[in-house]
């Protein structure tokens, strides 16, 4: 069974082991020290960001990390994707990493995405859609956004993750369906 719940601070040593593992460290190239994780997901666990940073369990145990926002929320990367891509004014984005190197290639990263895009229905009632970018050498991640329903709609020209990275992303996109808008107000 997938839950989750908002990552608190009392997790960063466990984030900082997963942001360490070369299957994430390649793609994420975050800093692993104390004081960088505290920095960068400290905001969104204490309240202060509108990010969500949700730690995923599998039967409870904790197995990944799903970052979760609007992209109203962050105007200058909503400016720059939307000058390349249509993306719709209530759109909602979502990064990845399965940090428990034992579960990779087990099929969890599409239950996961699959799991938390159906949740954004409910937990968004306005959001349109779901859009996001991947850099396009990774494969496992959007053959995994595939997998969990959504389709690339295109390329975009984005700062990579990783500096050695080009800034080739496919960007990835489900809408919401019909059966999950919410009845209109009376």
């Amino acid at each position: 069974m997938i839950t989750w719940r908002r990552l608190h601070e009392g997790d960063f040593a466990l984030l900082r082991e997963w942001l360490a593992e070369p299957h994430v460290a390649r793609w994420w190239h975050h800093d692993t020290s104390a004081e960088a994780v505290a920095r960068d997901f400290g905001p969104a666990a204490r309240g202060e960001e509108p990010s969500e940073d949700l730690l995923v369990m599998l039967d409870s145990a904790p197995v990944a990390l799903v970052q979760r926002c609007r992209f109203a929320d962050y105007p200058d990367y909503r400016a720059e994707l939307a000058a390349q891509i249509e993306l719709p004014d209530t759109a909602v984005t979502i990064d990845y990493l399965i940090g428990d190197p034992v579960r990779v290639g087990r099929g969890l990263g599409p239950r996961i995405i699959e799991t938390v895009v159906a949740e954004t229905w409910a937990d968004h009632p306005d959001a349109a859609a779901v859009v996001v970018p991947v850099h396009a050498t990774n494969r496992a991640s959007w053959r995994a956004l595939e997998k969990a329903g959504l389709r690339r709609i295109g390329t975009a020209d984005l700062d990579p993750d990783n500096p050695d990275d080009d800034r080739i992303h496919y960007v990835y996109r489900i809408d919401r369906p019909a059966d999950a808008i919410p009845a209109p107000l009376a």
